[in-house]
């Protein structure tokens, strides 16, 4: 029970949860932070309140999860119920037996006019394993008191130390950078998966990266950027952009948003092979993926809902009264340049690409 945060034993206080000696523990893993508070918020605590024999335990654990479950595998021991995965991630899960496939019709509740749950998610489904709950993108927030009268703009604003001397923080991993950098290097948008699909293209991503190396805080919890930026560390960083929502529309800090090439990403459930509680898991997935609930979720965080019949019943924010839809990664003014951010190769490639990132970065 230790992994209970506090928003968590708050929920549990006020619906009686504590002390219930018959409530089944459900492990679920996530990212943390204004997200997992927005998964608390949204459907953990309304599903125990209705279901006192449940009892949710979020666990933060959700960055390199796929590496986790397989040793868990490997052990015999799955710990953990349900798991939070980015799409390429599920892909992988889904490939390796790491997770169950799901009859998402049978499983999962249909939209409010009747269309079944896989219609309702559309091509958003993109592994047997995988539900949907998010569209959300990876971009850049930045200190406005550290960039002058010209707040950056552009992707090539990142790697200008000249322009923007000071820190920035990125991921400690691949994945977004090396496209950010070849982007940033000339590469037009359309080629860039072509060109990281070679030695040579790699290489240059490397050596575009090598331009700011010094200068980076390496991130791998998403809550790093935004508190790097509020405190004043870094003059810009990537992070999602719920997180920079929260950092600047929750917390008031002097933080802007920069949109310029945002890479859109896919967030969703999986359910471990091998987990001990499955019947219960799929019970809670019907009533947490369902149209109100994904809704109500943007609520709380700046991410798109996956289902179609969400996105009309999204509204204002809960407690600042301001309209969600504008700060969306997908609305018009945001969405000029945007990069999908391609499942498949990264499915095929993280491990090998993984291995050459770490290299570069210890040398």
């Amino acid at each position: 029970m230790k992994l209970l945060n506090r928003t968590l034993i708050a929920a549990a206080v006020s619906t009686g949860m504590v002390g219930a000696a018959s409530a089944k523990d459900l492990v679920v893993v996530s990212w943390g932070g204004a997200y997992t508070a927005s998964q608390q918020n949204a459907y953990h605590a309304p599903y125990m309140a209705a279901n006192p024999d449940i009892n949710i335990v979020n666990d933060d654990s959700a960055n390199g999860a796929v590496a986790k479950l397989r040793a868990m595998q490997e052990a015999g021991n799955v710990t953990w119920d349900l798991v939070d995965m980015v799409a390429s991630d599920a892909i992988l899960s889904c490939d390796e037996g790491l997770a169950i496939e799901i009859d998402h019709n049978a499983v999962l509740a249909p939209a409010p006019d009747g269309t079944p749950a896989l219609e309702d998610f559309g091509d958003l489904v993109v592994s047997p394993c995988f539900i949907p709950q998010i569209v959300y993108s990876t971009t850049f927030g930045y200190r406005k008191d550290k960039v002058g009268d010209t707040p950056p703009t552009s992707i090539n604003d990142v790697f200008d130390l000249a322009k923007y001397p000071g820190k920035r923080s990125l991921e400690k991993k691949p994945i977004n950078n090396l496209e950010w950098a070849l982007l940033a290097d000339g590469v037009p948008a359309d080629k860039i998966y072509e060109v990281l699909g070679t030695e040579e293209g790699v290489d240059q991503a490397l050596a575009k990266l090598d331009t700011i190396k010094d200068e980076v805080i390496w991130w791998e919890k998403g809550a790093q950027t935004p508190q790097l930026l509020a405190d004043g560390e870094v003059v810009m960083g990537s992070t999602y952009n719920g997180r920079l929502f929260s950092v600047i529309e929750e917390e008031k800090q002097p933080v802007g948003m920069m949109w310029d090439w945002q890479v859109y990403d896919l967030d969703g459930w999986v359910v471990p092979a091998g987990g001990k509680n499955e019947a219960d898991v799929l019970e809670y997935l019907k009533f947490a993926t369902d149209t109100q609930r994904l809704a109500d979720q943007a609520k709380y965080i700046s991410y798109g809902p996956a289902r179609a019949s969400s996105a009309p019943m999204v509204g204002k924010h809960e407690s600042l009264g301001i309209d969600m839809a504008p700060h969306m990664p997908t609305a018009p003014d945001n969405a000029s340049n945007t990069l999908l951010y391609n499942y498949e190769f990264w499915a095929d490639n993280v491990d090998d690409l993984t291995e050459v990132f770490q290299a570069w970065l210890a040398n």
